[in-house]
């Protein structure tokens, strides 16, 4: 590891600029999207447009982190994507509040906002993790992600506290005063945090031996070399599927368990809040187990990652299976461990995500986790949507609401075990390994083409 190493101290300023990345997400995407459905009676279609359409933008997370590669510094692009992400989520309240009086105007105002909320979240998310897999030991990285997200959580609830609190009695105006408060706290906590932590070591692209000494790779070459990279192209195809798993099941549970099981409106939120326990008790775990046992490394990992998979799979299976027993089925329990499952999986995927950015042909962490990035972006846009419109299938075509939902959790759980199928085949490669390079194959150069945006 090039440079001084990150302590507790610095990885949890790190987590205080993931607590204020999640502060104005939270607002963007959770408050504007019941302020526009309910205050503002819209159809509910348009806050989920725009929702995908910061997912779908956050495609360009390979080209950022190339640049923060490039330059050879990742703070400038924390901060520039936080400015970003501030100055697109005050553009969202700003669009809300004009629909009011001009739709129109608001809609269009409220796209290029949301726009700007990919791009900056895509900047800014990317290249903090490429900074903690440079500065972070390995022995502490499962740590290390467990405090962050854990932050970024914390980030969600104070913000969305605070903000629900000031937002009462509600109008407009009062909309955008908050969430542009909250949008310059989260930089000026993002400027405070970053102030002197990245280590001030040698800028610029490794250059490769292809290309001659001090010719910096383009943006095509380099992501398709890194694509060529086996390890680098499972572990993306691994993060797919994972987080399509992981995200279609968000939008139906609650509706399940009031459709199925008769649960109220009440209910099914604290039944939320088990599983949001359970993922925090499987990260924690993780972490402890991950610190205690530090010799183990990426193969210890490896075994939380696709384990995690398994039992999120066997969780959605008895999930599905509850509904042909009824009340009888202990639900909560079942989301519990569920919750615990997601949690385990999802913070060894991260940590094993900032181990294998530092390994392959030349350094180019930026790249390889705005690869991964963008795939886990790709995922959630999809997987929330596509279980809707599972679910809204299977319900036409079967008449019994419990075994509708049982399909569409059996195929979620079916999901998890393919991703633990691709997570079983990634393995760090060793230090100094020489990778072959294969002539690009058609696939290859088309998803280079779509990742320049051609």
């Amino acid at each position: 590891m090039s440079g001084p190493v990150l302590g507790w101290a610095g990885i949890i300023r790190l987590g205080l600029v993931q607590t204020s990345l999640g502060a104005i997400i939270v607002l963007t995407t959770s408050t504007l999207n019941r302020v526009m459905v309910v205050e503002l009676a819209l159809p509910a279609m348009l806050p989920g447009i725009l929702v995908a359409l910061h997912h779908i933008v956050q495609m360009s997370r390979p080209r950022f982190g190339y640049g923060s590669d490039v330059g050879g510094r990742r703070t400038p692009w924390i901060i520039g994507g936080m400015v970003v992400l501030a100055l697109g989520g005050t553009g969202a309240a700003l669009g809300t509040a004009l629909m009011v009086s001009s739709p129109g105007a608001g809609t269009a105002l409220a796209v290029i906002a949301f726009i700007l909320i990919g791009l900056g979240a895509g900047a800014a998310g990317t290249s903090l993790l490429v900074l903690l897999a440079k500065q972070v030991p390995a022995e502490r990285k499962a740590a290390a992600a467990t405090i962050v997200w854990i932050m970024m959580i914390a980030g969600f609830a104070v913000t969305a506290g605070l903000a629900g609190h000031f937002l009462d009695p509600f109008s407009p105006r009062r909309l955008v005063e908050v969430t542009a408060v909250v949008s310059l706290a989260a930089v000026m906590v993002t400027l405070l945090a970053l102030y002197r932590l990245e280590h001030r070591g040698k800028a610029g692209y490794p250059a490769t031996a292809s290309q001659g000494a001090g010719l910096t790779p383009g943006f095509r070459q380099a992501l398709t070399e890194v694509w060529r990279e086996p390890e680098a192209r499972r572990f993306t195809l691994f993060v797919f599927v994972s987080m399509l798993a992981y995200s279609a099941q968000d939008l139906i549970l609650e509706p399940y368990a009031g459709t199925v099981f008769g649960m109220t409106p009440g209910q099914s939120t604290q039944l939320s809040g088990i599983q949001h326990a359970g993922v925090l008790l499987g990260m924690i775990v993780v972490a402890v187990t991950g610190t205690v046992l530090r010799q183990a490394g990426p193969t210890l990992l490896r075994y939380w990652t696709v384990g995690g998979c398994i039992a999120s799979a066997l969780a959605l299976a008895g999930i599905a299976f509850g509904g042909s027993v009824g009340a009888a089925w202990p639900l909560s329990a079942n989301v519990f461990c569920l919750g615990v499952a997601n949690g385990a999986f999802a913070v060894a995927a991260i940590a094993s995500m900032m181990t294998l950015a530092s390994h392959g042909q030349a350094r180019r962490e930026g790249l390889r986790m705005g690869l991964w990035g963008a795939a886990q972006a790709i995922a959630f846009g999809l997987g929330g949507f596509l279980g809707t419109v599972a679910i809204d299938l299977m319900r036409q075509l079967v008449a019994e609401p419990a075994l509708a939902y049982a399909v569409v959790f059996s195929g979620e759980a079916a999901l998890f075990l393919v991703a633990a199928c691709l997570g079983a085949l990634v393995q760090a490669p060793q230090s100094g390994a020489v990778q072959r390079r294969p002539l690009p194959s058609f696939g290859e150069v088309a998803m280079v083409e779509v990742m320049e945006g051609r």
